[in-house]
């Protein structure tokens, strides 16, 4: 399936309240999302026939947009029928969820705000976001030269498509030369999160992980992070310095991609996968799949 172009799968996208052949979700050159980014999305994952937290992704894809500046055309509601309807039209059980919504091409230039703001949701196969052999002993992050910015400069509370072009650098960068991702500083200088994925880490049984105030405080992060306590395991959110990285024993990012992704090196600093990254990647496994969670209850 990788070798296949993206605009070449089989199945159906919902698009803008239809649902049309894949291959026919296009869009014209000269939209406005394409050229300045006037786009927000959201990543979800389907587990056992379930999108996981499904209303909370699209309540978020709301408020990224009115951040944006504009309106999701359809209601939170809409948008969970239609995800659960496309996941039965692709006859798919575990799988990935993108919905994205654009400003479209009735204008062109910075101000388009006649534009008509279209939505479409896809839905493919999509396994682990990094190699699961290496996923198991720890992946690999490079630090990017890129910085998270400023708040005061860019709507950081927003999954913005703009934001994510020094990610998409930053990960190539890295996989340059050899490692599976990269570990991003915030404006500050502090320890913010990798290209698509928050971070955590571990030292003398708690743990830490940077205060979310200019990257997203990710849906499975906030969901590790109960799961942690559930356990006992205490977590302290605050600023993280990078010298503090040689301090810590275990590391690991989170997202809805990446679920929980133990880390194994940050450039120098070295990190072995351990009780907490296991025992937070079973949990996790657990709470997202609507067989195991109900059986929980």
């Amino acid at each position: 399936m990788a070798s296949v172009p993206f605009d070449q799968l089989d199945g159906e996208i919902w698009f803008n309240g239809a649902f049309v052949p894949w291959k026919d979700a296009k869009i014209h050159v000269l939209t406005h999302g394409l050229h300045y980014a006037s786009a927000v999305f959201e990543g979800e994952r389907a587990y056992g026939g379930r999108v996981f937290k499904l209303t909370e992704h699209n309540q978020r894809l709301h408020t990224s947009a009115q951040i944006l500046g504009f309106n999701v055309p359809y209601s939170v509601a809409e948008l969970d029928a239609a995800t659960i309807e496309l996941l039965k039209r692709q006859g798919f059980s575990d799988a990935y969820v993108r919905p994205i919504a654009w400003r479209g091409s009735e204008m062109m230039g910075v101000s388009a705000q006649a534009n008509r703001i279209n939505v479409a949701i896809a839905i493919w196969q999509w396994g682990s976001y990094f190699n699961p052999a290496e996923k198991l002993k720890g992946i690999r992050l490079d630090i990017a030269e890129y910085r998270r910015p400023d708040p005061r400069t860019a709507p950081c509370a927003s999954k913005a498509a703009g934001l994510y072009m020094i990610c998409t650098i930053s990960k190539h960068a890295a996989e340059a030369k050899g490692y599976a991702d990269a570990m991003m500083l915030d404006y500050r200088g502090q320890v913010a999160e990798a290209t698509g994925a928050n971070i955590f880490f571990v030292k003398d049984g708690v743990i830490h992980t940077p205060t979310p105030d200019c990257f997203l405080n990710g849906i499975t992060r906030q969901t590790v992070i109960a799961l942690a306590k559930r356990r006992g395991i205490e977590v302290i959110e605050r600023a993280i310095m990078p010298e503090e990285l040689a301090d810590f024993s275990e590391c690991f990012l989170t997202g809805s991609a990446a679920e929980v992704t133990p880390v194994s090196e940050i450039g120098p600093h070295k990190f072995t996968p351990a009780t907490i990254s296991e025992t937070l990647m079973n949990d996790y496994i657990k709470e997202v799949y609507p067989a195991a969670a109900a059986a929980a209850e």
